[in-house]
C-alpha cells in the first residue's frame, strides 16, 4: 500500500525522519514491525509494510483511537459530523465524558485536530486541559478511510513497550521512539520526566534491544542528543546525529534546531 500521512498531530512525532528511515529500511527485507511507541505513527504510515505486526502505546485514549478507525471509520466520522466547528463547541466536546468505542475516537479526534499546537496534556485528575487552538479545524475524513485499510490486519494494544519481547522473530522489524524532553536552558540536556519515561526506563530499553538483537531481528532507536542516553545506547549498533526543528508550541516552548540521536543495527550494506 502507498505511503500516506498519519490522521493525528502528535509532539514529538516522527514526520521529518520519513525519508531517513525510508531510505535506510529500503536496505532491507523484513517480516512483521512493531512501533511499541506509536504515537501518530508517521513511521508506519509512511512504509509499506509487507506482513503485519503491532502497533502500542500506554496511551489508553490513543490506542482506542486507532482501534475506532481500524475497525469502523464510518462510524467514528458520523460522531465527527454532529460536532460544531467553534470555540464554544470545542470546551463542550473537551467537558465530555462518552462512553462507547466511537464517541470516544471521535472526542479524541476533534480535540486533537482543533486543540493549541495539537498537544495531548491531562491534569493531575486525568483530565484532558488543552486550550483551543484559536482556529476551527474539520478532521480529514477521506485520510481517516485511507488510514484505515492501513491498519486493517495490524494488533493495536495497549501495552508498555517491553511486552513485544515475547513476539519478536528473525527479520522483525521495530521502530523505538520513546519520551524525551529538551531543556530550555540547554538544548543538549535532556530533562527526564520520572512518570513519564526515566532513566531506568531508557535501560528497560536497551535490555528490548539486547533483545531484538538476540533473536536477529532489526531495529531503529530515535532518541535525545545527550552523553547519557550515547553511554547507554552506544554498544547496541552505529549511531547518526540529526537536526529536526522543535514544533512544541507554548508559553514557556523552546524553538529552534534540537539534536537527536539515531541508532540502528541495520547494516550499511544489506547482505540480502
Amino acid at each position: 500500500m502507498a505511503p500516506i500521512k498519519s490522521f493525528i498531530r502528535w509532539a514529538g512525532g516522527k514526520s521529518w525522519l520519513v525519508p531517513y528511515v525510508t531510505e535506510l529500511v529500503g536496505k532491507i527485507e523484513y517480516n512483521d514491525y512493531y512501533e511499541p511507541f506509536m504515537g501518530g505513527a508517521s513511521i508506519f504510515f509512511s512504509l509499506n509494510i509487507p506482513k503485519k505486526g503491532c502497533l502500542s502505546d500506554i496511551n489508553a485514549e490513543l490506542v482506542n483511537t486507532f482501534c475506532a478507525v481500524r475497525d469502523n471509520p464510518e462510524k467514528v466520522i458520523g460522531y465527527l459530523k454532529e460536532f460544531e466547528l467553534t470555540e464554544e463547541s470545542y470546551y463542550k466536546i473537551r467537558d465530555s465524558e462518552p462512553k462507547g468505542k466511537y464517541q470516544k475516537a471521535a472526542r479524541f479526534l476533534y480535540l486533537n485536530a482543533n486543540s493549541f499546537n495539537g498537544l495531548y496534556r491531562v491534569n493531575k485528575d486525568g483530565k484532558y486541559n488543552v486550550p483551543y487552538g484559536h482556529k476551527s479545524v474539520m478532521v480529514n475524513y477521506d485520510r481517516l478511510l485511507n488510514v484505515s485499510k492501513k491498519l486493517v490486519g495490524m494488533e493495536i494494544v495497549c501495552q508498555d513497550f517491553y511486552h513485544i519481547t515475547a513476539k519478536l522473530k528473525e527479520k522483525d522489524l521495530v521502530f523505538l521512539d520513546p519520551p524525551y524532553t529538551v531543556s530550555k536552558e540547554d538544548t543538549g540536556f535532556v530533562a527526564y520526566n520520572s512518570t513519564l519515561f526515566s532513566l531506568d526506563d531508557q535501560r528497560r530499553l536497551s535490555v528490548l534491544i539486547d533483545n531484538i538483537n538476540a533473536v536477529g531481528a532489526y531495529y531503529i532507536l530515535t532518541n535525545a542528543a545527550h552523553e547519557t542516553i550515547f553511554e547507554i545506547f552506544k554498544d547496541k549498533g552505529s549511531m547518526v546525529s540529526l537536526e529536526r526543528n522543535s514544533l512544541i508550541g507554548g508559553r514557556n516552548s523552546y524553538r529552534g534546531k534540537i539534536k537527536e540521536y539515531i541508532f540502528t543495527n541495520i547494516p550499511e550494506r544489506s547482505s540480502i
